[in-house]
């Protein structure tokens, strides 16, 4: 198994949809970025080899067929082997990660990726059961709750072990509403303060368990890509950026053979990664990292090596994970406040990232941003995805 990345695989292009409540329907949406993506690597259509399309849909969406959707950005896509990629929430990053097999492969020089989903029009009931598809044992039932229920469990664990995580899950939801302030794309732009997300009020009532309605991701439309290429074509828009290392790492499906708090594959996903970059933790200067919830992002400080095991708190206290910390986690505003658009995610991430990197971040902007990881994970933490990024 190869365990190095050649210097040359790169995302050469990337476009973004606003996340939100959207009048767009998904062929526009994903036509849209498209054909932004391919023109910002500087590319005419007939110059993309093979297209990798994430979504997940598992019903919110009529057309459970997309993968040509793509082809109408461009008649120089017709004939383009075009897949669509599902792996639950990390249908993002997997396509992103099929794309990056195709380049080592030498199967293509040039890959679009798109990742894409529709959802405020389904309605809660069915878009809850829908996602709840994603997990294996409630897959098909009835929940009031769906994952929100799911990842109240883990905060519950994680307080039994290390002490009440309220105010920590509160004052990381005022962080990522802080954050998408600055970032257009963002569903939530809310100037909501750490007091606020605090406390449980008739705006902010509980979901379920100790979460309240600042701590969950909203239900959001949307749609991202990238353009993965060998080269950079001198028309690009702006710089390339170069991925230095990748790891996946799926868990077992049944809840009683995984630790709540441990999102034991999430780390050796993060370990395969960094060591295929040959880096440290010290070496990045910010995450983006898959916070579906509050909860999600606390354990993944610790799951990822920042903390030690109920000690993540003391990243917020210390300022480490805010914007202006030494290692930045989600400055785009994260899944939290960015929106999660299930398959767009993933490559919403990567876009994100490569906006910082390559100094096109704009209002967003990090004042230091070199080396990058994006971390994307498929339901509680059973498919996780890591790509470690560099400015070229």
């Amino acid at each position: 198994m190869t365990t190095s990345m050649p210097a040359d695989v790169l995302i050469t292009g990337w476009a973004h949809s606003k996340f939100g409540k959207l009048e767009e329907g998904i062929e526009s949406l994903v036509v849209s970025v498209a054909v932004e993506a391919i023109a910002s690597a500087g590319l005419e259509p007939e110059q993309i080899d093979a297209i990798y399309y994430g979504q997940f849909n598992a019903g919110m969406h009529p057309l459970a067929f997309g993968s040509s959707l793509a082809l109408q950005a461009g008649d120089g896509l017709w004939g383009k082997p075009a897949t669509r990629v599902e792996n639950a929430c990390a249908s993002g990053a997997a396509a992103v990660h099929q794309g990056i097999l195709a380049l080592r492969a030498a199967a293509a020089r040039n890959v679009l990726v798109i990742g894409a989903e529709k959802m405020t029009h389904a309605g809660a009931e069915l878009v809850g059961a829908c996602l709840l598809g994603a997990d294996y044992d409630t897959a098909g039932g009835t929940s009031s709750t769906g994952f929100a229920g799911l990842f109240a469990k883990v905060a519950d664990e994680y307080s039994l072990r290390f002490g009440d995580c309220s105010d920590t899950l509160g004052t990381i939801a005022a962080k990522s509403h802080h954050n998408a302030l600055d970032n257009p794309y963002a569903h939530l732009r809310k100037p909501l303060d750490e007091a606020f997300c605090r406390t449980e009020s008739a705006a902010n009532p509980r979901v379920v368990g100790i979460l309240r309605r600042t701590d969950c991701s909203p239900v959001s439309d949307g749609a991202a890509a990238v353009v993965l290429g060998r080269e950079r074509s001198p028309a690009a828009r702006h710089p390339a950026v170069r991925f230095l290392g990748v790891g996946q790492a799926n868990d077992y499906l049944p809840a009683d053979r995984r630790d709540p708090v441990a999102f034991a594959a999430s780390r050796v996903a993060w370990n395969r990664a960094m060591a295929m970059a040959e880096l440290e933790t010290g070496d990045l200067s910010f995450l983006e990292v898959h916070d579906c919830f509050t909860i999600a992002e606390l354990v993944l400080y610790e799951t990822l090596g920042l903390a030690a095991p109920g000690a993540g708190a003391r990243l917020l206290d210390d300022g480490v994970v805010f914007r202006d910390g030494a290692l930045p986690v989600n400055p785009s505003g994260g899944l939290k406040s960015k929106g999660h658009p299930v398959g767009a995610t993933g490559v919403s991430q990567h876009v994100l990232a490569a906006m910082q990197l390559s100094g096109t971040a704009g209002a967003l902007q990090l004042g230091r941003a070199s080396r990058a990881a994006v971390h994307n994970m498929g339901g509680l933490a059973v498919a996780n995805y890591v790509s470690v990024l560099e400015a070229v």
